[in-house]
């Protein structure tokens, strides 16, 4: 018996997604960025690459002032991507060591590190879960995820060259 839709199989992966299911996702991804862009803040921009089944929204942070999320349809799964900041120039070990104990608090993402040791916040879902609520907890999710940690990672990757200031209202 195969898995209800959106679901995962017994051994954790997700079935792989139909023309017409990937093009309903798609669908739905394009009109929920549609929509929080036109309603403004914390959206400041959304697009779709055209050679690509690839948008992105770029949001208003408190801490760093852009963030930018990646939504990249898979064969089976909805990827997400942030890039959090540069690989740390300085205490690496405590930095990662930071980021790391954040991740058994996050829900859905966790930090990676990815081209150059860049940190970046990863994540996927199966494409039959994406609908506007699941695209806002992942946009949500990640926007918090980065203004949390944003002043602290930095202070410690980048110790000298970096200086908080004070949290924009």
């Amino acid at each position: 018996m195969s898995p209800p839709p959106g679901a995962a199989a017994a051994d954790g992966i997700a079935p792989v997604a139909s023309a017409a299911q990937r093009l309903a996702c798609a669908e739905r991804i394009q009109a929920w960025a549609e929509e929080r862009l036109a309603a403004g803040p914390p959206v400041l921009a959304a697009g779709r690459d055209p050679d690509a089944e690839r948008w992105y929204l770029r949001l208003r942070g408190v801490d760093k002032d852009v963030v930018t999320v990646w939504l990249t349809l898979r064969q089976r799964t909805l990827h997400h991507d942030t890039q959090v900041m540069p690989a740390p120039e300085t205490a690496r070990e405590e930095t990662f060591a930071f980021l790391l104990r954040r991740n058994a608090s996050l829900p859905g993402i966790r930090f990676a590190l990815c081209a150059e040791d860049a940190v970046h916040l990863v994540g996927e879902v199966p494409i039959g879960r994406v609908d506007a609520d699941e695209l806002d907890r992942i946009v949500g999710g990640s926007l918090a995820a980065v203004d949390d940690c944003w002043d602290t990672a930095m202070a410690l990757g980048f110790a000298g060259t970096y200086r908080r200031r004070p949290r924009r209202r």
